[in-house]
């Protein structure tokens, strides 16, 4: 999770994440769409597809990137947001 509140205007934080398999960027893009929008009420638009590595879940103050292992690779979020402050790393 990054605290980008410093260095962004449209979003508090990015959840940057990987999925093996289009089947589960597709899996977790829902999960986390339905979670948000049963918990708290939020409905969220799902952007991107599965088959082009990178699906992105926008919950308003919280933006979810979803990638395959290359695009995440790839487009390097996390060296381009270098700005914001790590709050939790999971490998």
């Amino acid at each position: 999770m990054l605290d980008i509140q410093a260095v962004a205007s449209f979003a508090d934080y990015f959840i940057i994440c990987n999925g093996t398999s289009n089947r589960m960027l597709s899996s977790l893009a829902e999960a986390v769409s339905e979670a948000g929008k049963q918990q708290f009420g939020l409905f969220s638009g799902i952007e991107g597809g599965a088959n082009d590595g990178w699906l992105l879940v926008d919950l308003g103050d919280v933006v979810i990137h979803l990638f395959s292992p290359e695009m995440r690779e790839y487009y390097a979020l996390e060296e381009l947001w270098s700005g914001g402050k790590v709050l939790l790393r999971v490998q």
